[in-house]
C-alpha cells in the first residue's frame, strides 16, 4: 500500500485532520479506529514495518515458538508421566520453525493491519519519521495539521550499560527469534517475563541455558511464584543464577561469549556460545521532537502522561509502551482507546488498570491479577492469604502434572478478593475469572459458593477460595 494512495486530504473542508496518530502498532491503531467510530479524519502515521511490537517481533512470534518447543518437551516427559505410553520429539530444523513463525506473522499483519486500512475511509495513512511541530506534525516535510495528537511510537529492547556489551553483539528478544541456527550454549540475561519464556524456549529446544538475573525471579510476581518456577526450569536444566552484580563482557578465544559477574561478595565467569539480553525496553521517542514541544519525559525516556492519557502539552496524548506502563498489548489498545475518545470528548475518561490480567507464558503459565500481598498490606489493608497446591486440584493430578500453586489475597474484614496469582499449565486462561471478581467487588464467600466446572484448572480458584477457612484436603470430588 503506497503512501500516496493513503495520504488523503481530511474531508472535512478545513483542511485540517481532527486527530494525528503518530505510530502504526496496536495502540496506533486502536486510536484511530476508535477516533473513526466517534466521527473523526485521522491521520496515521507509520514507520517501519506496520503492526508494531507484538505482531511482528514480540507476542505472535514468541509464544508461535514456545508452543512448538512445548509440544516437544510434553512428548518427552509423557513416558514419566503415563505408563504404557512411548514417545519423544526432538528439534530437527529449527529454520523450518522460524519459516513457519514468520509466514505466521506476515499473514496476521497483512489481515489485520494493512488489509484493515481500506476498511476505514476517514483514515489517511503516511509513512515517514514523525516530528511534532506548532498546530500538528511533520511527516518528512509533510505537514499534517491537527489541534490533537496521539503518540503511540512504542519501545525496544534496551541494553544494559555493562562494560563491553556491545562488543559480543548480544541477541535481543527480536534477533533471537530470528535466528536460523541454534547456539550450543546461550547466557540469557533478565529475570523478568521475556528472559524467563525465552529462557525455557531455547533450553526446551535443546541449548544448554544460564539464565542470570540481580535480584530474583519474576519479581513483580508473588515470592512463591518465583521461588517455585525457579525449582521447574532448573529441572528441565536451566541453570540459574541470580542476586548477582554484572561486572563485565568479552568475547572468548573460541567466539564465545563470557560474563564476569559478582554472586555473594565472589568474582565468577560465565560463558556460552551467545548472549541473550532481556533486561528490560527503552521507549522510542527519538526525533520526534518532544523537548521543543514542551513534552515532558521521565528519566528513562518514556513520555510521562496522567490518568486521562494527557501529556504535559495540551493537545497531545499518549499511549502504549512509549509511555512506560503497562506494556501488555492489551493495556497499549485500551489505553489508545481512551485518548482518542478523551482527545475527541473532552477528557472524561480515566485509565484504570486495577483488574489488569498480567500473564508470563512460560510453562507452568504465571497469570496474576489485582494486589499482591506486599501491596495489599502496602495499601493499608489486613490482609489475608490462601496458597492452593496443585497437588490439591484434580485437574492436575488427573493430568499428572501437579507443578504450580495458586495463591489468593483478601482483605481480612470484608474478605473481599484483593489478588490471584496463579502457577499452572495454562493457568493463563483461569485468570479472568478472577478479575471479574475483583471488578465486581466479589468476597472469597461469593467466590466459594459458585459452581464450578470439576477437573478444570479455574476450580483451583474455588479450591483456593475454600482454603482460607477449611481443609480441602478433607473434602470428596466436587464437595466443595
Amino acid at each position: 500500500m503506497s503512501e500516496a494512495c493513503c495520504a488523503a486530504a481530511p474531508k472535512n473542508g478545513n483542511g485540517r485532520y481532527d486527530l494525528v496518530v503518530v505510530g502504526a502498532g496496536s495502540a496506533g491503531f486502536s486510536a484511530a479506529i476508535t477516533a473513526v467510530e466517534e466521527g473523526a479524519q485521522v491521520a496515521l502515521v507509520g514507520h517501519g514495518t506496520i503492526g508494531g511490537t507484538c505482531v511482528n517481533i514480540g507476542c505472535v512470534p514468541s509464544k508461535t515458538l514456545i508452543r512448538a518447543t512445548e509440544a516437544v518437551h510434553h512428548a518427552n516427559a509423557a513416558p514419566t508421566r503415563f505408563d504404557g505410553i512411548e514417545s519423544g520429539a526432538r528439534v530437527v530444523d529449527w529454520s523450518a520453525q522460524v519459516a513457519q513463525k514468520d509466514a505466521l506473522v506476515a499473514s496476521l499483519r497483512q489481515a489485520k493491519y494493512s488489509d484493515l486500512l481500506p476498511e476505514y475511509n476517514n483514515v489517511a495513512y503516511l509513512e515517514g519519521r514523525a516530528r511534532l511541530v506548532e498546530g500538528g506534525v511533520d511527516v518528512s516535510g509533510t505537514r499534517l495539521s491537527s489541534e490533537r495528537i496521539i503518540i503511540a511510537t512504542g519501545a525496544r529492547p534496551a541494553v544494559p550499560a555493562i562494560p563491553g556489551i556491545e562488543d559480543v553483539a548480544p541477541l535481543d528478544s527480536t534477533t533471537a527469534l530470528s535466528l536460523n541456527e541454534l547456539p550450543r550454549s546461550m547466557i540469557v540475561l533478565g529475570g523478568g517475563y521475556v528472559g524467563a519464556e525465552l529462557a525455557q524456549t531455547f533450553a526446551r529446544a535443546g541449548v544448554a541455558v544460564t539464565l542470570v538475573f540481580r535480584s530474583r525471579l519474576l519479581p513483580e510476581a508473588e515470592p512463591e511464584i518465583g521461588q517455585a518456577l525457579v525449582g521447574y526450569l532448573a529441572d528441565e536444566g536451566v541453570t540459574i543464577v541470580g542476586g548477582l552484580t554484572y561486572e563485565s563482557v568479552h568475547k572468548t578465544d573460541d567466539g564465545g561469549v563470557a560474563l564476569a559477574i559478582i554472586k555473594r561478595g565472589r568474582p565468577d565467569i560465565l560463558t556460552a556460545e551467545r548472549m541473550l539480553v532481556a533486561t528490560g525496553r527503552t521507549p522510542n521517542t527519538e526525533g520526534l521532537g518532544l523537548s521543543q514541544a514542551d513534552v515532558a519525559q521521565a528519566s528513562t525516556g518514556a513520555i510521562v502522561i496522567d490518568d486521562r492519557m494527557r501529556t504535559s502539552k495540551p493537545g497531545v496524548y499518549a499511549a502504549g509502551d512509549v509511555t512506560g506502563k503497562d506494556q501488555f498489548v492489551y493495556m497499549a489498545a485500551y489505553g489508545a482507546k481512551l485518548a482518542a475518545r478523551n482527545a475527541l470528548n473532552g477528557n472524561g475518561l480515566r485509565y484504570d488498570n486495577t483488574t489488569m490480567p498480567a500473564i508470563v507464558f512460560t510453562d507452568p503459565q504465571v497469570a496474576s491479577v489485582g494486589l499482591t500481598e506486599a501491596q495489599a498490606h502496602a495499601a493499608g489493608h489486613i490482609v489475608r492469604t490462601s496458597v492452593l497446591s496443585l497437588d490439591d486440584l484434580p485437574r492436575a493430578f488427573a493430568a499428572r502434572d501437579t507443578r504450580g500453586l495458586i495463591k489468593l489475597v483478601a482483605d481480612a474484614a470484608t474478605r473481599k478478593l484483593l489478588g490471584a496469582h496463579i502457577l499452572a499449565p495454562e493457568g493463563a486462561d483461569s485468570i479472568q475469572t478472577a478479575a471479574l471478581a475483583i471488578r465486581c467487588g466479589l468476597t472469597i464467600d461469593d467466590l466459594s459458593e459458585t459452581i464450578f466446572p470439576y477437573l478444570t484448572t479455574v476450580e483451583g480458584v474455588k479450591l483456593a477460595a475454600l482454603a482460607f477457612d477449611r481443609d480441602v484436603k478433607k473434602l470428596s470430588c466436587c464437595a466443595g
